[in-house]
């Protein structure tokens, strides 16, 4: 027995060697970082990054520890030698909260990670993006003041990242949108927390453009804007367990405008609740673009108070009644709406206001079950250039065969 436990204790030593790659860790304390929220830390996460980025590891480590981290504008930048480089947080990341510190920067972004593959951001930590003095300004809100700010930093921004990861990490007050996924292909999102007050504009939780296989599953997201956006040049996005309110909901779009070429396909919207939202399943495309929204499915959805539980609005304006009929207009079909049940806090439950043009075609609806919020009251649906099948709808019927 002695002689043929050997070899395989050999045998599990030399796997064990294999699968056990050392690892290089990156503290910011040892770069400098204060960690009291004071003083500018930006300097000391840029070389933990520099160095965690050039190692000859397999695995680099950025562990940001518990404290406060006062950041200016910064961007992470690779290629990295790493096949992966971990960002750790533990503590609180802050914002400057003057708009006035990104003088002379691109006051798009916050914190930017750019041509990295295999990272993975994640920890038990804060991230504050401060964006009062922002929203105070927003020519959303204040067209009339003089040099109002139309557009805002991004928490984080994450630009041609392969197969990346951001996990279990909390952000708050964004500037502007909380998280950008862009030209970025194989991208998971899971067990995030986002929120910023009802008010606050344009504060989209996670918006995707022009990227591919992009998951986002298990999350609470309440913004003032759109819980998920979904923008243009998009494929093969998965939507899962995301609890979404206050907020306009989960939106595909707006697509088309300036008339630009859509191409936006296999989208999946499931399991999740919308509460208390402007919007619940939404697709939205301005007249006069072209190309296509196709091979969308939304699936086991809960609205909870919602006042357009299902919409798709072909005739998007920005100001509504302002835009003119225009003779094209992006092509939506093959939408799929099943199994979607609960309340409407307006009396237009199903609203497809689709293009005389360019009609919707080939939706499918499938065991839907939507009532108003007031007991009694009755709830109506709208189709207007929709084509397609319903089974099991209320309110309907709706759709033309």
């Amino acid at each position: 027995m002695k002689k043929n436990m050997f070899p395989l204790m050999l045998l599990l030593g030399l796997v064990s060697g294999i699968v056990a790659w050392p690892i290089d860790e990156f503290n910011v304390f040892n770069y400098g970082a204060s960690g009291f929220g004071e003083v500018d830390d930006s300097k000391a996460f840029v070389n933990a990054w520099r160095d965690a980025c050039n190692v000859g590891t397999h695995d680099a480590r950025v562990i940001v520890p518990k404290g406060t981290f006062l950041l200016n504008p910064l961007m992470f930048v690779g290629p990295c030698n790493p096949q992966i480089i971990r960002f750790v947080i533990f503590g609180k990341i802050i914002a400057p909260g003057e708009p006035e510190a990104w003088n002379g920067r691109d006051s798009s972004q916050w914190i930017a990670f750019k041509n990295v593959t295999g990272l993975n951001l994640y920890g038990s930590g804060l991230i504050d993006g401060h964006g009062m003095r922002w929203w105070d300004q927003s020519c959303r809100y204040h067209p009339e003041l003089e040099g109002c700010t139309k557009l805002a930093p991004t928490i984080f921004k994450f630009i041609s990242c392969k197969e990346s990861t951001l996990r279990d990490i909390h952000l708050v007050n964004s500037p502007q949108t909380h998280v950008l996924i862009q030209y970025s292909n194989g991208f998971n999102v899971d067990n995030v927390t986002i929120q910023s007050p009802e008010h606050s504009p344009n504060t989209d939780g996670i918006h995707i453009h022009s990227s591919h296989f992009v998951k986002i599953t298990n999350s609470i997201i309440g913004t003032g804007d759109d819980c998920i956006s979904i923008g243009d040049y998009i494929s093969n996005i998965d939507i899962a367990d995301i609890h979404c309110g206050p907020g306009h909901g989960i939106s595909i779009g707006s697509l088309g405008k300036n008339r630009e070429v859509v191409h936006v396909e296999h989208i999946h919207i499931r399991d999740s609740t919308l509460k208390g939202t402007s919007n619940g399943a939404r697709i939205k495309t301005w007249q006069g673009g072209q190309g296509n929204v196709r091979n969308i499915t939304f699936e086991n959805l809960e609205f909870d108070a919602v006042k357009n539980p299902i919409i798709i609005d072909q005739n998007y304006c920005d100001v509504r009644g302002r835009c003119k009929e225009e003779e094209t207009g992006v092509k939506i079909s093959d939408v799929i709406y099943k199994h979607l049940y609960g309340t409407s806090s307006t009396k237009i439950a199903i609203n497809l206001n689709c293009s005389k043009s360019v009609p919707c075609s080939r939706i499918t609806m499938d065991n839907i079950n939507l009532v108003s919020v007031q007991q009694g009251y009755p709830v109506t649906a709208n189709c207007t250039n929709a084509k397609g099948t319903e089974v099991e709808v209320n309110p309907g019927p709706c759709l033309r065969n």
